[in-house]
């Protein structure tokens, strides 16, 4: 993976690990739930990493078998 890609997915797993541990913290002290729409967004950047890992990925395994 290029060092830019790295750095792009290292960001995005920061900001996403912060905002897990922000939705974790409200619910232990709490004991308030986050929004439907915060667990959305959530979800919706994790499959956007997903999308970026998984297509350099496929990128790779198409030039090793040329």
């Amino acid at each position: 993976m290029s060092h830019a890609k790295r750095e792009l997915v290292s960001s995005h797993l920061r900001y996403l690990r912060q905002e897990l541990r922000e939705m974790d913290l409200g619910i232990k002290d709490d004991g308030l739930f986050p929004e439907p729409g915060e667990i959305r967004g959530i979800m919706a950047q994790l499959e956007a990493l997903l999308e970026l890992v998984e297509g350099n990925t496929r990128i790779q395994s198409n030039s090793e078998a040329a």
